[in-house]
């Protein structure tokens, strides 16, 4: 509440303050208010100038257009209200006076070209310079936008933001967009405020000589030299606030994004490099020993340099010491030898050892975050698929390859990668975009081809339609495809123990009737391990629970229960697969291959009652049906008997990723099923 009662009365003084300006332009004001707002005004230029310098990006002063609307029509109404006071009086207050006779230093002419060259570095060098960068970056803000957009959906559902970031990332793109497009347009009006400028000056000038000649009865030298001065003070007083905003125009449209100020950016980026600062000196002491230059002058500056990149040597030196001796304790190996021998006997449930060269994805910055992006990993799996993913340890392995990183399952290697920090990643995913400049590489996580690439070409990429991302994101999209496959395998006694001790404070009665009198904690976490082992969620745990609880009357076998449960949570398992109108595409079975599968596998011998050969061509023709759902857009769904889906599950698993194998029992939750495959195997 207090919010709004504040941004209504900024925004109601904002409205008085616009009357205020067209009042100005319209009723005389005297000497002294007139002074006061010439001092106001120079101090609203000097505040903007400063709010620039000190934005670490530009759409923090995202206001910065509508700003210099309203300086722009300041500036004016005051140069309407002293032309008045000049034309009428004589006279335009203390401010405009002390200006025209401190520059013009009682030479008129000599305040007429000071003016005009500063009404030549505004008009042609600042306005100019930044009227073109704001066209261009306004121009490529907007050509860049889709491909930005893509690049924020791509990490939205690969569950590396959350939907807020996500929002607040477009609300971000959007108001960049809409801050380089305003300052395409704001910059004409610095201009014609130049322009401006310069016509009223030559009517104050021209207007005060006819006044004094004909109504005040002076000679042409003395109405020349007062009116002159009166109008050169007065287009100072306009010009040189006009000139800070525009200068702060032309900082903020070319300014890079950056967390620090511009000085401190400045100063880091131009006096960081103690060797360049003693090349300069070296140069300096070369030109003091020409003819005629001011040796003395040239030695001294030389020296300043030569002590100041020293100075920056040792402090650089002292920095990275300290930055050394802070990570020590964190790389450095603890003594086997004063540790315990239990110690050693531990092994991390889950790890990711990278090489050297990719330390710097960890650390927390544009090319890093890979804790971060972690963090949002584990809470990824708990949303989707009810599985709480154990810590993840991540540390460097000098044996490993520069650019390389594996992740580790019980101490063992499950999956392999090659990055290159500070490089992005770009895939073609429609296979038409043009050719770009890059190294040739195969994106770990599906196997695309793709091509690393420099940040420079970042944003020329996304135009081009390619898909980018960063390092730290390939890396966090591998680990995530990787866990999936093994997430059956994740999943240990003591995880089942906590999540059925979280249930139990809501739902007591199931589990007190299910564990431990009808099924133990090690029979239950077998089958929660077959549903993940297929990506079958198990976050609604209340209802599986009930399900085995039901079927455990009459069975104990594992896959059973683990079939019962499925069709108990079919809705979950099979809704994934529905398109928009709640129609499940699907892979059917020939209904006499289908007999003849369950025939066999009835059997007592199993697999070893079908024809040699037969089940590597049935698994070649299922694969092939699959490949061409995938192709066409349709997720890769076989349909079949609820006896038939654990074998056939089990033996496409490995052929087709992704791939779902569902009974008829299953599909009741969609609307209209239909089919897209019809498999059948020859002989």
């Amino acid at each position: 509440m207090v919010d709004i009662k504040r941004g209504t009365q900024k925004n109601t003084f904002l409205a008085l303050f616009f009357v205020g300006i067209v009042a100005v332009m319209i009723v005389p004001v005297p000497t002294l208010l007139l002074d006061a707002m010439l001092c106001m005004n120079i101090t609203v230029s000097l505040l903007i100038l400063m709010a620039v310098l000190n934005a670490g990006r530009p759409v923090e002063f995202s206001t910065f257009p509508s700003v210099l609307l309203f300086t722009a029509l300041f500036r004016l109404a005051l140069n309407v209200s002293s032309t008045r006071l000049i034309l009428l009086d004589g006279d335009a207050g203390d401010v405009i006076r002390t200006f025209g006779s401190f520059v013009v230093g009682g030479q008129p002419l000599v305040g007429i070209v000071i003016f005009l060259v500063l009404v030549v570095i505004q008009f042609i060098v600042i306005t100019k310079g930044q009227n073109r960068i704001s066209e261009v970056s306004a121009r490529f803000a907007l050509d860049a936008m889709p491909g930005k957009q893509m690049s924020i959906d791509a990490d939205l559902g690969a569950g590396l933001i959350t939907s807020e970031e996500a929002k607040a990332k477009r609300q971000a793109l959007t108001t960049e967009m809409e801050f380089y497009g305003s300052m395409d347009g704001a910059g004409k009006f610095v201009r014609g405020d130049a322009v401006a400028g310069l016509i009223i000056t030559v009517i104050n000038i021209v207007g005060g000589l006819i006044m004094a000649m004909v109504y005040g009865n002076m000679t042409l030298p003395q109405a020349f030299e007062k009116y002159t001065i009166l109008t050169i003070g007065d287009g100072l007083v306009a010009q040189i606030p006009a000139l800070l905003v525009s200068t702060a125009a032309g900082i903020l449209v070319t300014k890079g994004a950056s967390e620090q100020g511009l000085g401190q950016e400045m100063g880091d980026q131009m006096l960081g490099s103690g060797r360049a600062l003693r090349l300069v000196a070296g140069l300096l002491v070369l030109m003091a020993l020409l003819p005629g230059m001011p040796t003395v002058l040239f030695a001294i500056i030389a020296a300043v340099l030569f002590t100041f990149s020293s100075t920056i040597e040792k402090s650089r030196a002292k920095f990275e010491a300290d930055k050394k001796a802070a990570a020590e304790p964190a790389t450095t190996k603890p003594d086997e030898n004063a540790a315990p021998v239990e110690e050693l006997l531990g092994v991390d449930r889950l790890g990711v050892e990278i090489g050297y060269r990719l330390i710097g994805l960890v650390e927390p910055g544009r090319h890093g975050g890979l804790l971060d992006h972690i963090r949002a990993l584990r809470r990824q799996f708990a949303q989707t698929l009810g599985l709480v993913v154990p810590p993840i340890r991540v540390r460097d392995n000098v044996q490993l390859d520069p650019n390389t990183y594996r992740v580790l399952l019980g101490g063992q290697e499950i999956a392999r990668g090659t990055l290159r920090a500070g490089q992005y990643l770009a895939m073609d995913p429609s296979g038409t975009a043009a050719p770009i400049a890059g190294i040739e590489t195969i994106e770990p996580a599906f196997g695309l081809a793709a091509r690393w690439i420099q940040e420079s070409d970042k944003d020329r990429a996304e135009l081009l339609g390619y898909t980018v991302i960063d390092a730290a994101s390939v890396l966090i999209t591998h680990l995530t495809e990787v866990l999936k496959k093994v997430a059956g395998e994740l999943l240990s006694r003591d995880d089942v123990k906590s999540l059925i001790d979280n249930l139990k404070k809501v739902s007591p009665a199931v589990v007190e009737e299910l564990i431990p009198g009808q099924l133990t904690l090690g029979q239950v976490q077998r089958i929660l391990a077959s549903l993940l082992k297929e990506g079958v969620p198990i976050r609604n745990l209340q209802t599986i629970l009930e399900g085995l609880a039901d079927a455990c009357i009459e069975t104990k076998d594992p896959r059973q229960l683990t079939e019962h449960v499925r069709a108990r949570i079919a809705r979950t398992i099979v809704e994934p697969h529905l398109d928009i109108a709640g129609t499940l595409h699907a892979a059917f079975l020939d209904p006499e291959l289908e007999r003849n599968l369950a025939e066999a596998l009835a059997g007592t011998d199993g697999v070893a009652n079908l024809p040699p050969g037969f089940l590597g061509r049935f698994v070649d023709r299922t694969a092939e049906a699959l490949s061409a759902m995938a192709k066409s857009g349709r997720d890769p769904v076989l349909v079949t008997r609820a006896s038939l889906r654990p074998f056939l599950a089990e033996a496409i698993a490995g052929v087709i990723p992704n791939a779902a194998v569902l009974s008829y029992q299953e599909t009741t939750p969609a609307r209209k099923v239909e089919t897209t495959q019809r498999i059948a195997v020859a002989g």
